[in-house]
């Protein structure tokens, strides 16, 4: 017959060998976990100091390639910003011509006003009106337009009221009357109808 206490202490032997067993498992477990940690750092220093070492010729690479890209921005800007410059500068000097030229215009047509019907049958009258013809043609393909202002409502961004009216012939802010004639330049007024208005 077996012994009871070769039986407990044989099963105690067990169970210490168990518990011993599962700790070293756990040990051998926590120890893996260090190795891979510390090989995670090992790595990731590596990285960062290969990062670090670069060679000195990508960086001139980089850094000329920055200076490239900042030149270039920098020039396109500056060509934009001229092209607008000079073509304000361009609109400017257009407008500031035409204004000097249309009392030319006036002084034409207050002479032909008073030119009479026998008169403009003379080669002189004819030759002035050829010459006049041709300066308002030129003024047409520069862009230069007259204001309509007779029988107009009247709009103080293009007329300049000087005079005013009562007649019940005409409706309310209605240019009765042009005094003198306004001029535009492509979409800019260079000149505003003189008006005498109705109402």
């Amino acid at each position: 017959m077996v012994d009871e206490k070769e039986l407990e202490k044989d099963s105690n032997d067990t169970d210490e060998n168990v518990e011993a067993a599962a700790e070293d498992t756990v040990a051998k477990e926590e120890a893996e976990e260090v190795v891979s940690e510390e090989a995670t750092e090992e790595s990731e220093e590596k990285k960062s100091i290969f990062k670090k070492k670069k060679d000195k010729k990508d960086e001139m690479i980089e850094e000329l390639t920055d200076k490239y890209k900042r030149t270039f921005a920098e020039f396109d800007n500056f060509r934009k910003r001229s092209e607008k410059e000079k073509s304000a500068m361009y609109e400017i000097g257009a407008r500031d011509v035409v204004e000097k030229i249309l009392p030319i215009v006036d002084n034409f047509e207050r002479g032909f006003a008073s030119v009479s019907d026998e008169e403009k049958a003379t080669p002189f009258a004819s030759g002035m009106d050829m010459i006049y013809k041709q300066l308002m043609k030129t003024l047409e393909d520069m862009g230069v337009k007259e204001i309509e202002a007779l029988g107009k409502e009247f709009d103080p961004n293009i007329h300049n009221a000087v005079m005013h009216i009562d007649d019940e012939n005409l409706g309310d802010n209605e240019v009765a009357e042009v005094l003198l004639k306004g001029y535009m330049y492509k979409d800019t007024v260079v000149r505003h109808s003189m008006v005498k208005v109705a109402n």
